[in-house]
């Protein structure tokens, strides 16, 4: 029987209560798919609880165990980049650490990938969260696909399976302020959809704040689509129009001797309002700039404090 080995990387942050249970589920995909060679990545995203002592010690018990540590809190997109740099399968998953995303479905993930589809998501089709997340991702979601990419489930997903052809060419681009769904889907591999309920937290509490979130919607609107900069564009060339046949009508009403004392209100409004427009303008134009500093700055996205496999220490830098 041939064997294919799949990297499983799993970024953590403040999910020790979860490793365990985790882990034994992940290596129970062993029994009913006798083909898979495991190899299963932590990766530490700084977390302030016991996690990589956790992660350690399955590391030492279990030598398809890779433990990494970052050296602070990256963010999840390049926990995830610093798994896939260090990953070895010919194939890839990625799956959150909070047990929401079922790891048995890695299992028909893993066999859709056998049948040739370089990329198997794991798609939501239903979500047993609170309502406001559940309201929040679903508008996410449909204004992705409305000025991002149609290609983006309308459940979204973020469980996700790839083949090593898509795994090379996304840790060869180096982007920063993106996200790894995004370039997944731009990628334009060969996809295929799995249908699944997202589960509510059995353990701890969620970090994905609201400022994490508009952040992330920032990347994924600036990274896809000129959209943004082209919006601020025309409404450039609109309220040009709109203030020259301002002035037009001012010439007129002038000659004809309609003006005769001038609005406060109506000045102010037009100020006001254009002054809005400009600092619109200047703030979409500063996010874009930003961007561009931070690639050209060529730092890391990620440093490895510490990798650990079992019986072995080092620590490598990306």
């Amino acid at each position: 029987m041939n064997k294919h080995k799949l990297s499983v990387i799993i970024p953590v942050y403040y999910n020790a209560e979860s490793l365990e249970e985790l882990y034994e589920r992940v290596t129970n995909l062993t029994q009913s798919h006798p083909s898979l060679d495991l190899e299963i990545l932590f990766v530490d995203d700084g977390s302030g609880d016991n996690s990589f002592d956790v992660i350690q010690g399955l590391c030492s018990r279990d030598d398809r165990v890779v433990a990494l540590k970052l050296s602070r809190n990256f963010g999840s997109f390049n926990a995830c980049l610093a798994g896939l740099t260090r990953a070895t399968g010919e194939c890839a998953v990625i799956i959150s650490a909070d047990l929401q995303d079922p790891p048995e479905i890695v299992g028909e993930m893993y066999e859709r990938w056998l049948r040739t589809s370089k990329v198997v998501m794991a798609v939501r089709e239903r979500r047993e969260e609170p309502f406001l997340k559940v309201l929040l991702a679903r508008i996410y979601y449909r204004v992705f696909r409305a000025l991002v990419d149609k290609a983006m489930p309308r459940g979204g997903f973020d469980f996700v399976l790839i083949d090593r052809a898509v795994v090379d060419n996304i840790c060869a681009m180096q982007e920063k302020n993106t996200t790894l769904m995004g370039l997944i889907l731009w990628s334009g591999f060969k996809r295929e959809e799995i249908p699944y309920t997202r589960m509510k937290r059995k353990y701890g509490k969620s970090r994905w704040s609201l400022a994490k979130k508009v952040n992330y919607f920032a990347d994924s609107m600036l990274a896809f689509t000129q959209l943004p900069i082209r919006l601020v564009s025309l409404l450039g060339v609109l309220t040009c129009f709109i203030s020259f046949v301002g002035i037009i009508y001012i010439f007129i009403a002038a000659f004809l001797g309609r003006m005769t004392v001038a609005g406060w209100a109506s000045l102010m409004v037009v100020i006001l309002f254009m002054f809005s427009i400009m600092m619109i303008g200047i703030g979409v134009l500063g996010e874009y700039v930003w961007r561009s500093l931070e690639e050209s700055r060529k730092r890391p996205s990620f440093i490895i404090e510490s990798e650990y496999r079992r019986g072995t220490e080092s620590v490598r830098k990306q």
